[in-house]
């Protein structure tokens, strides 16, 4: 008699379950499975790994390739105190830039980074961080459920975001502090989420034009910072995301974005799209869900990149489900991540206490963006 395997996930098959090779985008696709020990795996089209990197630390959220060839990679940082429990979920603090043979490069070395660091290619590293609001500047934090802040040695704390941007040599180049900047009525945490944390910054990338890109997850906002003012120059109108994840910008101005769907207004079902925003208007241009709504959720994490031929590859993060669409919204390639492991950390462990396959982002990358990879340069 063989026993079922109680992994709902595992049991419905990993691994390439869909190919239309005449739709895809040609390449590799790279990805960090999230509860692994640092490995970093990229596979081609058929899901076949062709190279892997095996990394001293497990990733703090994701890794991708730099114009130069090498990896730019988040791990986490060892020996650290939770901050809160969900802190060992999506803390990083190691900032990596390693070579196809597993050199380091170099690295930056931060424990307050959490969930994106955007390594720039030339040495440049803008990544967000956290510090600490304590006495009447965490009272000023609105929304969240009361009382729901932890407790330090100097009261109730809230933890706020900052970013920061730093030379190769660590030096701080520019930063930015949620504490100066955002509007507590404009960007209130949703009344159902934890204090410990505000707003989280899941996401930050510089713009064409210099200013910077955020995410704040828990307020439900896409934000443009101005680098000269440190003000808020755009935003999304409220309620075209729900605790969105990774945009990024398009070649014709647009933000791509992965919307979650959590809590989304006026919707009795919950659902995950990935969206194109025009930032003239603040119109959607372009939307995916599934064409069952329900059928693809993803309540937290996630990703997107639209790929040059004009499709758009989607990171389904909890479920390890990486799929491709087409402009017209025909999935042409889907794999499901066959690494499963559990949160080492016991905070996390007692909160997500099942074997998960779960990635931050994955990335699609052409044969010529990877010079170094034999018989595909």
């Amino acid at each position: 008699m063989t026993a079922v395997d109680q992994n709902t996930r595992r049991r419905r098959g990993t691994g390439l379950l869909a190919l239309d090779e005449d739709a895809a985008y040609p390449g590799y696709t790279l990805y960090a499975p999230l509860t692994g020990t640092g490995e970093v795996y990229l596979v081609d089209l058929h899901g076949e790994v062709v190279h892997q990197w095996n990394l001293p630390y497990r990733p703090g959220r994701h890794a991708r390739i730099l114009p130069n060839g090498n990896l730019a990679y988040n791990g986490v940082l060892p020996d650290q105190e939770a901050l809160f429990p969900m802190w060992h979920k999506y803390r990083g603090g190691v900032m990596q830039e390693i070579t196809p043979e597993g050199t380091v490069v170099r690295e930056h070395i931060d424990p307050f980074q959490h969930h994106d660091a955007h390594h720039c290619g030339d040495g440049r590293i803008l990544y967000a961080a956290l510090e600490p609001l304590t006495g009447e500047r965490a009272a000023a934090v609105r929304g969240g459920v009361p009382g729901s802040e932890p407790v330090t040695a100097d009261g109730p704390t809230v933890w706020a975001d900052t970013i920061k941007e730093v030379d190769a040599d660590g030096k701080e180049l520019w930063s930015w502090r949620v504490a100066d900047h955002l509007d507590r009525d404009a960007y209130p945490l949703h009344p159902d989420y934890s204090r410990e944390h505000y707003p989280l910054i899941n996401a930050v990338l510089p713009l064409a034009d210099g200013n910077i890109l955020a995410s704040l997850r828990s307020a439900s906002a896409v934000i443009i910072i101005s680098r000269e003012t440190g003000e808020i120059v755009w935003r999304t109108e409220p309620g075209v995301v729900s605790q969105q994840h990774n945009p990024t910008e398009l070649p014709n101005g647009n933000i791509l974005i992965f919307d979650n769907g959590v809590f989304r207004p006026h919707w009795d079902v919950p659902f995950s799209r990935v969206i194109e925003v025009e930032r003239s208007s603040g119109k959607i241009a372009w939307e995916y869900h599934d064409p069952a709504r329900e059928a693809f959720f993803a309540p937290f994490m996630g990703s997107a990149q639209r790929l040059p031929n004009g499709n758009t590859l989607i990171c389904d993060s909890p479920a390890g489900r990486i799929f491709e669409v087409t402009a017209d919204g025909y999935l042409c390639w889907e794999y499901v991540v066959p690494h499963f492991g559990g949160y080492r950390e016991p905070e996390v462990g007692r909160i997500f206490p099942a074997q998960h396959n779960a990635l931050f982002r994955a990335y699609r990358y052409g044969a010529e963006e990877l010079p170094w990879l034999p018989g595909r340069g």
